[in-house]
């Protein structure tokens, strides 16, 4: 967090002004030539048209370049970890260049489970989305609504997730920023004792959602923006109930509530008084050492080309390896089977294609749209939720989670993806019984 000693002129309305614009681009639904979605979705969609068939070449470049940063920074080797994920980026590239140029064999082009997908529908929409999207982050995050969303927040944090009240702006940066934010300040917090283990396992692993950028392209795919902010509020409530339920349950509960070694411990100062004088104070002061304008949405913007080119070739390459599993291999139609009694008894439509749909979330959290989109709208949104709120998928976050001085392992990642894809399919599916 940024801090400042003294409130200055102004800040007051910087805070309100720009928190408005942040609000209204992501979560008013306006109606333009006939479609009603949010502003940020309108804009994307504009740009893309401007760029018509050339923006394929765009999305090419910008995987190119996420295959070539590890090896420009030298980071490639650092572990078997950065190695693995590397090679991937390579082949990611290489899938992007077979769909670009019609190389490769007819069916990575003619299945639209496939290169059409991969490429068109998800790499496609993400490469204009984040970016444009990340201009507008910056009044989200930089300009006191987090910090005075957090103070309301605070007296709840530990009663019901076992964090410290300071974890709500890590929950915060996660749904309206990206998860890898989170992870930033998780591991940084983590660092300087100002989190447990426990704790900042809990937070990595429970609150380091994609972010709202990432919910819109869900919700586009499965045909939601119509019901856009019901999907966005019920996902934010479901994820953190999961949240309060798993923290109760192996592995979470037996982790260690030491801190870090060599490190001075610094629990948080409780607040008292009244909060809303609180929560407008800090506000103010978030606003004031906020800086530049200018210079947080360059960084923000930054940022979001950043995170395009890190996860656009491992959704080719990964993406594409869930996809040919889940296609032509029984592995995802086994691990479906885990799910099923819960999606049947929750009464979702097609209910074995979506309990096996949502098992290809490990891999992508992308890839249970594909195998929904002509599904009914009960089974569309709860496959949106649920690919959301269970959180942990191996093309992007797990290497991210793993990338940090957390202590984890994969296979207590792996029991949670299980135990939170359950509990969001029964919370998910209990929400689609009463409106659907």
């Amino acid at each position: 967090m940024k801090s400042a000693t003294t409130v200055t002129p102004g800040s007051a309305t910087k805070f309100i002004v720009c928190s408005a614009l942040g609000l209204i681009m992501f979560f008013v639904t306006i109606t333009i030539n006939g479609k009603s979605t949010i502003p940020l979705d309108h804009l994307t969609n504009w740009v893309r048209s401007v760029l018509g068939p050339s923006q394929k070449y765009i999305v090419l470049l910008a995987i190119a370049a996420g295959a070539a940063l590890p090896f420009v920074k030298g980071t490639w080797n650092r572990s078997r970890q950065d190695r693995i994920f590397s090679f991937c980026k390579l082949i990611g590239l290489l899938c992007a260049a077979m769909f670009v140029f019609g190389w490769g064999p007819a069916e990575l082009h003619t299945n639209k489970n496939l290169f059409p997908f991969l490429f068109t529908v998800l790499c496609s929409s993400l490469c204009f989305l984040i970016p444009i999207a990340a201009v507008f982050l910056s009044f989200l995050t930089d300009y006191g609504l987090m910090e005075f969303v957090a103070i309301f927040l605070q007296s709840v944090m530990r009663k019901i997730w076992k964090t410290p009240g300071r974890s709500a702006i890590d929950a915060v940066a996660s749904f309206v920023g990206s998860y890898s934010l989170a992870l930033l300040i998780t591991d940084r917090l983590y660092r300087e004792g100002k989190y447990t283990t426990k704790e900042a396992f809990i937070i990595a692993t429970g609150f380091s959602t994609v972010s709202t950028t990432f919910m819109v392209v869900v919700a586009k795919t499965l045909q939601l923006m119509p019901y856009w902010n019901f999907y966005f509020w019920t996902t934010l409530v479901i994820t953190f109930i999961v949240t309060a339920i798993v923290v109760r349950l192996y592995p979470t509960a037996h982790i260690t509530e030491a801190y870090a070694d060599g490190v001075t411990p610094q629990p948080e100062e409780v607040i008292t008084g009244n909060r809303l004088s609180r929560a407008w104070q800090e506000a103010l002061l978030a606003s004031s050492a906020s800086g530049n304008i200018g210079a947080n949405v360059w960084r923000s913007t930054r940022e979001g080309l950043h995170m395009v080119c890190n996860i656009l070739p491992t959704i080719m390459s990964i993406g594409l390896f869930g996809m040919l599993m889940a296609l032509y291999t029984p592995l995802f139609n086994w691990l479906g089977y885990i799910f099923y009694p819960f999606t049947a008894m929750m009464q979702v439509p097609d209910a074995l294609v979506v309990a096996q749909a949502l098992a290809t979330s490990i891999a992508e959290m992308f890839l249970p749209a594909a195998f929904v989109v002509k599904a009914a709208i009960a089974a569309r949104y709860v496959v949106a939720v649920v690919c959301i709120s269970e959180l942990l998928f191996f093309s992007a976050l797990i290497p991210c989670i793993l990338s940090t001085t957390i202590p984890v392992s994969i296979p207590k990642l792996l029991v949670l993806w299980v135990e939170r894809t359950i509990l969001s399919i029964i919370l998910a599916g209990a929400v689609a019984l009463f409106f659907f």
